[in-house]
């Protein structure tokens, strides 16, 4: 078994996972950065119909929009 490879593939499939795991949430990121009174909905919005792009799509526009 090829140790190197394995420890690296494995890093790089965490750091991937992180990553995704990061764009998913990127709504409520936002957010929490911009300090939003609904960042509670936005999370939930973003949470649960998140998988369905125009959820995420509405989440990330009410989390930036002023």
């Amino acid at each position: 078994m090829d140790f190197i490879g394995f420890f690296f593939a494995s890093v790089w499939g965490i750091f991937l996972f992180l990553l995704s795991f990061a764009f998913y949430f990127l709504p409520t990121i936002i957010a929490i950065a911009r300090r939003r009174d609904n960042t509670l909905a936005i999370f939930l919005l973003n949470f649960f119909l998140g998988w369905t792009f125009i959820g995420w799509v509405v989440a990330l526009v009410w989390s930036v929009k002023t």
